[in-house]
């Protein structure tokens, strides 16, 4: 059994619900099949929390790229890029919204760019009360991998993992779930022959050259980033939990947000 209020963090990769090779090109089908699926999730466990994030995909990432942003932002021409860059983030935030909201999902956007600053892509300020406020209306907030003000690199791009980083430390979540179009860590990608069932903190070092990062365009790491990233918050917050599966499939995503563990499972 789970903790009354549980709160959990699920992100929508970037990879699931854009078409990653093809620049700005949505997913709107997988969407929509997502959403419901959350719906399903929420309508039969009604005191679950939940935070939704998701990543940018064939949007943010194509136009990051070409101006460098995640990496500084300091000329005229960079700081184009970074309008640039959250207008290609807006655009695809906006078809996640529409899809929660048309399957019923009260879904509120809390982009990053408009509150959070960050220094060195660690979050240092953002009123997280507008998040709690949402949460105890029972609306479900949507952040996103978006451009941010950073102390020392002017501005840079906060990935949705960097965004959960500082909402852990904010929400103490029991769960953090990432669905992407992977079934979970593969210890020999891209072969994709063996699939890790479960990391623990002190395995990782022993299994850390078999993960590789992304085949497509990712200026935010891939899956090595998002491993070692997570595998730090558990280090770091009490009865943390990490899932890294697949949502291609019909009905995974609802399972994984009942509880049943999917994919490669993070833990101390």
């Amino acid at each position: 059994m789970f903790m009354t209020n549980e709160i959990i963090l699920l992100k929508l990769g970037g990879s699931l619900i854009t078409n990653k090779d093809v620049a700005y090109t949505p997913r709107l089908d997988k969407l929509k099949e997502l959403a419901l699926e959350i719906k399903t999730a929420l309508d039969s466990r009604p005191e679950l929390k939940l935070i939704l994030g998701h990543g940018s995909g064939s949007f943010g990432h194509v136009a990051a790229k070409k101006h460098g942003t995640r990496e500084g932002v300091q000329t005229r021409e960079q700081w184009l890029g970074f309008t640039e860059v959250r207008f290609q983030a807006a655009e695809l935030n906006r078809h996640v919204v529409q899809a929660l909201l048309e399957a019923g999902l009260p879904a509120l956007p809390f982009p990053p760019s408009a509150s959070m600053i960050s220094n060195k892509r660690k979050v240092t300020h953002h009123n997280a009360e507008t998040i709690r406020r949402a949460l105890d209306a029972n609306l479900l907030p949507v952040v996103q991998g978006d451009v941010a003000f950073d102390e020392t690199l002017g501005g840079t791009i906060l990935s949705t993992e960097d965004v959960f980083a500082f909402l852990v430390r904010e929400f103490h979540p029991q769960r953090i779930l990432l669905a992407g179009i992977e079934a979970g860590v593969w210890a020999d990608f891209p072969a994709r022959t063996r699939l890790v069932k479960q990391i623990r903190l002190s395995d990782y070092e022993a299994m850390r050259s078999g993960i590789q990062g992304s085949a497509s365009t990712d200026v935010t790491g891939g899956m090595k980033a998002k491993v070692e990233e997570m595998l730090s918050l558990i280090q770091n917050t009490k009865n943390l939990t990490v899932q890294i599966f697949t949502a291609k499939e019909p009905g995974y995503l609802t399972r994984a947000l009942q509880g049943e563990n999917m994919g490669t499972v993070l833990t101390a």
